[in-house]
Parts: structure tokens; C-alpha cells; sequence
């Protein structure tokens, strides 16, 4: 973290504990600056602490709470499009390497680096975008979620929002990744760099993320492996009124050099004989 945002914890923490401190010109000042640096990019909610994993930054997530706290709603318009809200969206593009398509919107408070294409679709305050990253139609990237650089958000994908408690890990994607159209990715779910997730792969912490390729499966919950091929699946499970399917994630395959400069999500399984 860069220095000079250092004194801030301590104030933001402090009036998160106790809202009595709000009234306090300090932490007005505190929170506008902390939302202006995760804006910029110069600061992040999670952050990857080499091979011990990602470090979730709390108190920030402390300032987007209180920011809703301290801010009231105001109009705005875009166009004909108009809006009421508490934060504002993201309106000085030119020069930041950008690319925003009609409507999509990215809330004051995210960060899109240099090189991310936004589609008609939505990024949310705390969330981080990396260089090169395609958000395409409809996709939508919760508050605080953290996406990597060269990553592929297909159409209508759901990257949850994960804000409180303030200490919960968000969404992570890192770089590299394809994710496939329709797919939802919630509760902190990391997907590690260069995994390929197909069509429809609804993660949350508690679903089965079963490995296939062995002569035996392998069960784990929470991450997708690096480079991992991932489609949806179902497993059996006993109810009181019989046996049925539920929900899983299936990993088939690891992605190969061949594949890792094709973009079609759809080549990409073929190897697998599958498609979606």
C-alpha cells in the first residue's frame, strides 16, 4: 500500500467500530480519500500475497460501507438515461485506455485499467479490473470483486458482490481466465490464472468442485486450479422423498498450450469432445 494512504486506516476502522465518530470532518475526509484511491487504482480490497494466497484489505471495505453512510442520493444524467443514486458513476474515460460501450455502466469507487473493454455491462465500487479484460453483454462484477488481467467475462456472466462482513474474501478471478456465458461465480469463489469455466458453472463456497480425470474423484470446494477445464454437472444425493441430481463443477481436463491462444471458449473443449 502506497504510504500515504497508511494514516487512514486507523480513522476509518475507528468509525466503523463507532458511528458516533461520522460526525467528524476527519473521517469524511478519510473515506473520500480511501474511495478516490481504490477509484484510481492505487488502492485494492484483496490483494495476492505470493504463494500464501490473497490478503483481504478490511478496512476498505470499512470505507465503502461508510460511504453509503455519509453520501445522499443525487441525480444524474447520461443522454436520455437517468439515475438517483448515492454513488456516482465513472465518467472520465478519456485517456484511460478504456473502452465503455453503451449503457454499461462502472461505478465511482472501481477500477478499470488501461485496455478493458466494458460492454453493456456493470462494475460495481470496490472492484478491481485488470489490463486487457473483456466484461462483455450483460456481464455484471460485484462490489469488491478482484479480476485479473487478460481475463474474458462472457455474456451475462454474474461475478458476485461480496461487501460484508468486511473481512470476507470477494470473488476472485485471476489472470488470464475464460469464463464462459452464464456463468455465476459468488461467495468468494477463487478461479485461479488461466482456468477455462464452460457455459452455465454456478460456483458458490459449498458447491462440489469434482476432479474427473483420475481414476477417482476429487473433491474440493472454493477454488477452481490454474489452467483447470471446468464444465457443470450433477451429483446424486438422498432426500427423504428420493434420490436426485444437484449441482456440481466437474473438472475434465487441463487447458494445453494449444489452446492458449484461441479465444473461442468453444475450441477450447472440443479437445474435451464437448461443447456448450
Amino acid at each position: 500500500m502506497d504510504p500515504k494512504y497508511e494514516p487512514l486506516q486507523p480513522i476509518i476502522s475507528g468509525a466503523f467500530s463507532d458511528r458516533s465518530l461520522l460526525h467528524d470532518s476527519a473521517v469524511r475526509t478519510a473515506v473520500n480519500r480511501a474511495i478516490a484511491g481504490l477509484d484510481c487504482g492505487e488502492l485494492r480490497v484483496a490483494e495476492q500475497a505470493g504463494d500464501s494466497g490473497w490478503v483481504v484489505n478490511a478496512w476498505l471495505k470499512e470505507a465503502i460501507l461508510l460511504y453509503f453512510l455519509l453520501h445522499e442520493s443525487t441525480s444524474s444524467e447520461a443522454g436520455p438515461l437517468a439515475f438517483f443514486d448515492k454513488i456516482p458513476p465513472k465518467n472520465k474515460w478519456a485517456g484511460s485506455g478504456v473502452r465503455v460501450v453503451p449503457p454499461g455502466v462502472a461505478r465511482y469507487g472501481s477500477y478499470l485499467a488501461p485496455g478493458v473493454i466494458l460492454m453493456p455491462g456493470f462494475v460495481n465500487i470496490g472492484a478491481w479490473v485488470g489490463e486487457g479484460t473483456m466484461v462483455d453483454t450483460w456481464a455484471t462484477v460485484g462490489s469488491c470483486a478482484q479480476i485479473g488481467a487478460g481475463v474474458h467475462l462472457s455474456g451475462g456472466v454474474g461475478i458476485g458482490g461480496v461487501l460484508e462482513p468486511p473481512n470476507a474474501q470477494p470473488v476472485i478471478i485471476e489472470d488470464g481466465a475464460f469464463i464462459g456465458s452464464r456463468c455465476v461465480i459468488v461467495e468468494g469463489v477463487v478461479v485461479q490464472r488461466e482456468a477455462v469455466l464452460g457455459a452455465g458453472v454456478v460456483l458458490t463456497a459449498s458447491t462440489p468442485i469434482i476432479d474427473v480425470t483420475g481414476s477417482a474423484p476429487k473433491t474440493i470446494k472454493g477454488t477452481i486450479p490454474a489452467r483447470a477445464v471446468v464444465i457443470p454437472g450433477t451429483q446424486d444425493k438422498t432426500f427423504a422423498a428420493g434420490v436426485y441430481g444437484t449441482p456440481c463443477a466437474l473438472i475434465i481436463g487441463q487447458r494445453s498450450a494449444a489452446t492458449d491462444k484461441k479465444t473461442s471458449l468453444n475450441e477450447t473443449l472440443r479437445e474435451y469432445g464437448l461443447a456448450v
